[in-house]
Protein backbone atom coordinates (compact mmCIF):
# COMPACT_ATOMS: atom_id res chain seq x y z
CA UNK A 1 0.00 0.00 0.00
CA UNK A 2 0.94 3.67 -0.72
CA UNK A 3 1.18 6.11 1.91
CA UNK A 4 0.93 9.88 0.95
CA UNK A 5 2.75 12.16 2.83
CA UNK A 6 1.40 16.02 3.68
CA UNK A 7 2.50 17.86 1.01
CA UNK A 8 3.90 21.50 0.74
CA UNK A 9 2.75 23.00 -1.97
CA UNK A 10 6.03 26.02 -1.74
CA UNK A 11 7.99 22.77 -2.65
CA UNK A 12 6.77 22.03 -5.91
CA UNK A 13 7.48 23.04 -9.33
CA UNK A 14 3.94 23.73 -10.12
CA UNK A 15 5.07 22.87 -13.93
CA UNK A 16 5.07 19.35 -13.23
CA UNK A 17 1.46 19.20 -12.76
CA UNK A 18 1.17 20.24 -16.30
CA UNK A 19 3.50 17.32 -17.00
CA UNK A 20 1.21 14.91 -15.01
CA UNK A 21 -1.83 16.08 -16.80
CA UNK A 22 -0.34 15.32 -20.37
CA UNK A 23 0.71 12.00 -19.43
CA UNK A 24 -3.01 11.64 -18.39
CA UNK A 25 -4.60 12.70 -21.27
CA UNK A 26 -2.20 10.77 -23.71
CA UNK A 27 -1.24 7.88 -21.70
CA UNK A 28 2.40 8.13 -22.95
CA UNK A 29 5.59 9.98 -22.08
CA UNK A 30 6.75 9.76 -25.31
CA UNK A 31 3.12 11.94 -26.56
CA UNK A 32 3.48 14.23 -23.59
CA UNK A 33 7.03 14.63 -24.15
CA UNK A 34 5.40 16.40 -28.10
CA UNK A 35 2.49 17.94 -26.69
CA UNK A 36 4.56 19.62 -23.99
CA UNK A 37 7.13 20.33 -26.55
CA UNK A 38 9.66 19.01 -24.03
CA UNK A 39 12.33 15.97 -24.52
CA UNK A 40 10.89 12.74 -22.94
CA UNK A 41 14.05 12.74 -20.71
CA UNK A 42 12.89 15.68 -19.21
CA UNK A 43 9.07 14.09 -19.25
CA UNK A 44 10.76 11.38 -17.20
CA UNK A 45 12.34 13.31 -15.00
CA UNK A 46 9.94 15.50 -13.99
CA UNK A 47 7.40 12.51 -13.33
CA UNK A 48 9.94 11.15 -11.18
CA UNK A 49 10.10 14.19 -9.04
CA UNK A 50 6.31 14.48 -8.97
CA UNK A 51 6.59 11.16 -7.56
CA UNK A 52 9.01 11.77 -4.99
CA UNK A 53 6.83 14.79 -3.90
CA UNK A 54 4.01 13.07 -3.85
CA UNK A 55 5.23 9.52 -2.39
CA UNK A 56 3.12 7.68 -5.14
CA UNK A 57 4.12 5.74 -8.27
CA UNK A 58 1.47 7.76 -9.93
CA UNK A 59 1.61 5.66 -13.18
CA UNK A 60 2.42 1.99 -13.95
CA UNK A 61 2.73 0.76 -17.39
CA UNK A 62 0.56 -1.81 -18.70
CA UNK A 63 1.81 -2.55 -22.22
CA UNK A 64 1.94 0.93 -24.62
CA UNK A 65 0.45 2.79 -22.10
CA UNK A 66 1.02 4.54 -18.39
CA UNK A 67 -2.04 3.36 -16.45
CA UNK A 68 -2.83 6.29 -13.44
CA UNK A 69 -2.75 4.72 -9.93
CA UNK A 70 -5.75 4.56 -7.75
CA UNK A 71 -4.17 7.90 -5.93
CA UNK A 72 -3.41 9.69 -9.41
CA UNK A 73 -6.69 9.02 -10.71
CA UNK A 74 -8.44 10.79 -7.61
CA UNK A 75 -5.67 13.41 -8.00
CA UNK A 76 -6.89 13.96 -11.75
CA UNK A 77 -10.18 16.30 -11.35
CA UNK A 78 -7.97 18.37 -8.66
CA UNK A 79 -5.53 19.26 -11.21
CA UNK A 80 -7.62 19.42 -14.08
CA UNK A 81 -9.89 22.01 -12.49
CA UNK A 82 -7.49 23.81 -10.83
CA UNK A 83 -5.00 24.37 -14.42
CA UNK A 84 -8.41 25.03 -15.94
CA UNK A 85 -9.34 27.89 -13.66
CA UNK A 86 -5.32 29.10 -13.49
CA UNK A 87 -5.59 28.83 -17.72
CA UNK A 88 -8.74 31.04 -17.12
CA UNK A 89 -7.66 33.41 -14.84
CA UNK A 90 -4.83 34.56 -16.82
CA UNK A 91 -7.08 35.43 -20.17
CA UNK A 92 -7.49 38.68 -21.09
CA UNK A 93 -11.15 40.25 -19.82
CA UNK A 94 -13.37 38.59 -22.15
CA UNK A 95 -11.40 36.61 -23.67
CA UNK A 96 -12.03 33.12 -24.17
CA UNK A 97 -11.62 30.45 -26.85
CA UNK A 98 -9.95 31.39 -30.12
CA UNK A 99 -10.62 28.77 -32.47
CA UNK A 100 -9.93 30.14 -35.55
CA UNK A 101 -6.09 30.21 -34.24
CA UNK A 102 -6.13 27.31 -31.98
CA UNK A 103 -4.41 24.18 -32.90
CA UNK A 104 -6.29 21.78 -30.31
CA UNK A 105 -6.85 18.14 -30.67
CA UNK A 106 -9.98 17.02 -29.17
CA UNK A 107 -10.98 13.64 -28.57
CA UNK A 108 -14.45 12.36 -28.95
CA UNK A 109 -15.83 8.99 -27.45
CA UNK A 110 -19.08 8.33 -29.83
CA UNK A 111 -20.07 4.89 -31.62
CA UNK A 112 -20.12 4.69 -35.13
CA UNK A 113 -24.43 4.57 -35.29
CA UNK A 114 -23.86 8.50 -33.89
CA UNK A 115 -20.78 9.22 -36.17
CA UNK A 116 -22.59 9.46 -39.19
CA UNK A 117 -25.12 11.94 -37.76
CA UNK A 118 -22.45 14.45 -35.89
CA UNK A 119 -19.10 14.01 -38.20
CA UNK A 120 -19.98 15.44 -40.91
CA UNK A 121 -21.62 18.83 -40.19
CA UNK A 122 -18.85 19.06 -37.39
CA UNK A 123 -15.94 18.59 -39.30
CA UNK A 124 -17.14 20.40 -41.75
CA UNK A 125 -18.02 23.54 -39.33
CA UNK A 126 -14.54 23.09 -38.36
CA UNK A 127 -12.66 23.53 -41.38
CA UNK A 128 -14.38 26.48 -42.22
CA UNK A 129 -13.98 28.23 -38.62
CA UNK A 130 -11.64 26.34 -36.92
CA UNK A 131 -9.03 25.05 -40.09
CA UNK A 132 -6.26 24.43 -37.28
CA UNK A 133 -8.50 22.08 -34.85
CA UNK A 134 -8.84 18.43 -35.46
CA UNK A 135 -10.55 15.24 -34.07
CA UNK A 136 -10.21 12.22 -32.95
CA UNK A 137 -13.38 9.93 -32.90
CA UNK A 138 -13.19 6.78 -30.43
CA UNK A 139 -14.71 4.38 -29.17
CA UNK A 140 -15.38 4.55 -25.25
CA UNK A 141 -16.61 1.57 -23.29
CA UNK A 142 -19.70 2.91 -21.23
CA UNK A 143 -18.30 1.54 -17.75
CA UNK A 144 -15.03 3.86 -18.76
CA UNK A 145 -17.05 6.78 -19.49
CA UNK A 146 -16.41 8.55 -16.30
CA UNK A 147 -13.10 7.72 -16.26
CA UNK A 148 -12.01 8.40 -19.25
CA UNK A 149 -13.63 12.15 -19.19
CA UNK A 150 -11.74 12.52 -15.09
CA UNK A 151 -8.24 11.14 -16.88
CA UNK A 152 -9.01 13.40 -19.76
CA UNK A 153 -8.61 10.92 -22.49
CA UNK A 154 -11.76 12.48 -24.36
CA UNK A 155 -13.10 16.11 -24.37
CA UNK A 156 -16.98 14.84 -24.75
CA UNK A 157 -18.69 11.46 -25.27
CA UNK A 158 -21.46 11.06 -27.54
CA UNK A 159 -23.27 7.98 -25.96
CA UNK A 160 -27.24 6.18 -25.28
CA UNK A 161 -28.76 7.81 -22.34
CA UNK A 162 -26.58 6.06 -19.29
CA UNK A 163 -26.55 6.17 -15.34
CA UNK A 164 -23.94 8.58 -14.66
CA UNK A 165 -21.51 9.41 -11.60
CA UNK A 166 -22.37 12.64 -9.77
CA UNK A 167 -19.17 13.80 -11.49
CA UNK A 168 -20.06 13.86 -14.72
CA UNK A 169 -22.41 16.36 -16.82
CA UNK A 170 -25.22 15.41 -19.38
CA UNK A 171 -28.04 16.96 -21.46
CA UNK A 172 -30.21 15.08 -24.33
CA UNK A 173 -28.58 15.36 -27.57
CA UNK A 174 -31.12 13.44 -29.69
CA UNK A 175 -34.41 11.26 -29.14
CA UNK A 176 -35.28 9.36 -31.90
CA UNK A 177 -37.69 6.63 -33.02
CA UNK A 178 -36.88 3.25 -34.31
CA UNK A 179 -37.88 2.12 -37.85
CA UNK A 180 -37.52 -0.65 -39.96
CA UNK A 181 -35.17 -0.82 -43.34
CA UNK A 182 -36.32 -3.25 -45.91
CA UNK A 183 -35.94 -3.03 -49.55
CA UNK A 184 -37.68 -1.32 -52.39
CA UNK A 185 -39.38 -4.41 -53.74
CA UNK A 186 -39.73 -6.88 -50.44
CA UNK A 187 -42.16 -9.79 -50.79
CA UNK A 188 -43.65 -9.59 -47.83
CA UNK A 189 -43.51 -6.27 -46.71
CA UNK A 190 -44.88 -4.63 -49.54
CA UNK A 191 -45.58 -0.54 -49.96
CA UNK A 192 -47.97 -0.21 -47.71
CA UNK A 193 -47.51 0.23 -43.32
CA UNK A 194 -45.55 -2.96 -42.08
CA UNK A 195 -47.62 -5.72 -40.37
CA UNK A 196 -46.52 -6.70 -37.19
CA UNK A 197 -46.91 -10.29 -38.32
CA UNK A 198 -45.10 -9.76 -41.36
CA UNK A 199 -42.43 -8.62 -38.99
CA UNK A 200 -42.32 -11.30 -37.10
CA UNK A 201 -42.36 -14.22 -40.21
CA UNK A 202 -39.49 -12.17 -41.55
CA UNK A 203 -35.17 -12.87 -40.88
CA UNK A 204 -33.37 -10.08 -38.84
CA UNK A 205 -30.34 -8.02 -39.26
CA UNK A 206 -29.17 -7.32 -35.42
CA UNK A 207 -26.35 -4.91 -35.40
CA UNK A 208 -24.49 -5.48 -31.88
CA UNK A 209 -20.42 -4.64 -30.83
CA UNK A 210 -21.76 -7.60 -28.39
CA UNK A 211 -21.29 -11.93 -28.98
CA UNK A 212 -24.77 -12.00 -27.40
CA UNK A 213 -27.67 -9.87 -26.09
CA UNK A 214 -30.59 -8.38 -27.19
CA UNK A 215 -31.23 -5.27 -29.31
CA UNK A 216 -33.07 -1.95 -28.02
CA UNK A 217 -36.05 -3.36 -30.43
CA UNK A 218 -36.29 -7.19 -28.78
CA UNK A 219 -36.55 -5.85 -25.57
CA UNK A 220 -39.52 -3.62 -26.69
CA UNK A 221 -40.95 -7.28 -28.46
CA UNK A 222 -40.37 -8.98 -25.25
CA UNK A 223 -42.89 -6.95 -23.15
CA UNK A 224 -45.13 -7.88 -25.57
CA UNK A 225 -44.66 -11.93 -24.86
CA UNK A 226 -43.13 -11.58 -28.90
CA UNK A 227 -39.71 -12.76 -30.32
CA UNK A 228 -38.29 -12.48 -34.03
CA UNK A 229 -36.00 -14.45 -35.77
CA UNK A 230 -31.75 -13.25 -35.95
CA UNK A 231 -30.44 -14.14 -39.20
CA UNK A 232 -27.41 -11.84 -38.75
CA UNK A 233 -25.64 -10.41 -36.02
CA UNK A 234 -23.28 -8.16 -37.34
CA UNK A 235 -20.95 -4.75 -36.11
CA UNK A 236 -21.59 -2.31 -38.16
CA UNK A 237 -24.79 -0.67 -40.19
CA UNK A 238 -23.48 0.25 -43.53
CA UNK A 239 -23.28 -3.71 -44.04
CA UNK A 240 -26.69 -4.36 -42.50
CA UNK A 241 -28.07 -2.03 -44.60
CA UNK A 242 -25.79 -3.31 -47.59
CA UNK A 243 -27.01 -6.71 -46.76
CA UNK A 244 -31.27 -5.91 -46.15
CA UNK A 245 -30.91 -4.00 -49.69
CA UNK A 246 -29.36 -7.90 -51.47
CA UNK A 247 -31.90 -10.11 -49.17
CA UNK A 248 -35.46 -10.31 -47.97
CA UNK A 249 -33.81 -9.61 -44.37
CA UNK A 250 -35.00 -6.79 -42.36
CA UNK A 251 -32.98 -4.17 -40.17
CA UNK A 252 -34.35 -1.94 -37.68
CA UNK A 253 -32.28 0.99 -36.25
CA UNK A 254 -32.55 4.91 -35.32
CA UNK A 255 -34.22 7.13 -37.71
CA UNK A 256 -32.04 9.82 -38.43
CA UNK A 257 -29.01 6.96 -38.92
CA UNK A 258 -30.91 5.32 -41.09
CA UNK A 259 -32.11 7.94 -43.27
CA UNK A 260 -28.07 8.86 -43.30
CA UNK A 261 -26.83 5.39 -43.85
CA UNK A 262 -29.49 4.03 -46.73
CA UNK A 263 -29.37 7.40 -48.89
CA UNK A 264 -27.30 5.00 -51.24
CA UNK A 265 -29.40 2.12 -51.14
CA UNK A 266 -32.69 1.50 -52.98
CA UNK A 267 -33.96 0.52 -49.39
CA UNK A 268 -37.58 1.26 -47.66
CA UNK A 269 -38.24 2.64 -44.10
CA UNK A 270 -41.21 1.26 -42.35
CA UNK A 271 -42.57 2.88 -39.19
CA UNK A 272 -41.71 -0.01 -36.28
CA UNK A 273 -45.16 -2.28 -36.27
CA UNK A 274 -45.10 -1.59 -31.87
CA UNK A 275 -44.63 1.86 -30.40
CA UNK A 276 -41.26 1.28 -29.67
CA UNK A 277 -38.76 2.57 -27.63
CA UNK A 278 -36.40 5.55 -28.72
CA UNK A 279 -32.97 5.84 -29.41
CA UNK A 280 -32.08 8.59 -26.02
CA UNK A 281 -28.31 9.62 -27.35
CA UNK A 282 -26.88 12.29 -24.66
CA UNK A 283 -23.71 14.58 -24.53
CA UNK A 284 -21.80 13.67 -21.90
CA UNK A 285 -18.77 15.84 -20.25
CA UNK A 286 -16.83 16.20 -16.44
CA UNK A 287 -17.64 18.47 -14.40
CA UNK A 288 -14.15 20.15 -14.25
CA UNK A 289 -14.61 21.16 -17.69
CA UNK A 290 -18.47 22.97 -17.33
CA UNK A 291 -16.92 26.37 -17.28
CA UNK A 292 -14.10 25.84 -19.67
CA UNK A 293 -14.52 27.81 -23.00
CA UNK A 294 -12.74 25.04 -24.84
CA UNK A 295 -14.93 22.55 -24.04
CA UNK A 296 -18.18 24.94 -23.51
CA UNK A 297 -17.16 25.10 -27.91
CA UNK A 298 -16.78 21.87 -28.87
CA UNK A 299 -20.04 21.09 -26.59
CA UNK A 300 -21.60 23.55 -28.94
CA UNK A 301 -20.43 22.18 -32.62
CA UNK A 302 -21.53 18.73 -31.14
CA UNK A 303 -25.06 20.19 -30.80
CA UNK A 304 -24.94 22.55 -33.71
CA UNK A 305 -24.27 19.84 -36.13
CA UNK A 306 -26.78 16.99 -34.59
CA UNK A 307 -29.49 19.59 -35.39
CA UNK A 308 -28.28 20.33 -38.37
CA UNK A 309 -28.59 17.10 -39.82
CA UNK A 310 -31.98 16.43 -38.19
CA UNK A 311 -33.22 19.44 -39.75
CA UNK A 312 -31.89 18.80 -43.31
CA UNK A 313 -32.75 14.94 -42.94
CA UNK A 314 -36.69 16.58 -41.82
CA UNK A 315 -36.59 18.82 -44.72
CA UNK A 316 -35.48 15.92 -47.62
CA UNK A 317 -38.77 14.03 -46.51
CA UNK A 318 -41.33 16.66 -46.54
Amino acid sequence: MTYIHDVNLNKIDLNLFLVFDAIVQTGSLTSASRELHLSQPAVSHALARLRDHLGDALFTRQGRRMVPTPYARQLTPVVRQALSHLQAGLREPGQGFAPDTSDRVFTIGMRDILESLTLPGLMAHIRQHAPGVSVNSIQIERHDIADALRQGRVDVVVDIALPVAPEVQHSRLLLDKLVVVARADHPVVGAGPLRLDAFLEASHVLVSARRQGLGLEDYELSRQGLRRQIGLRCRHYFAACRVVSMTDMLLTMPEQYARVANRQFDNVLHAFPLTSAQLDAHLYWHAAAEDDPTNQWLRAQVIRAVNQEIEASTCATR
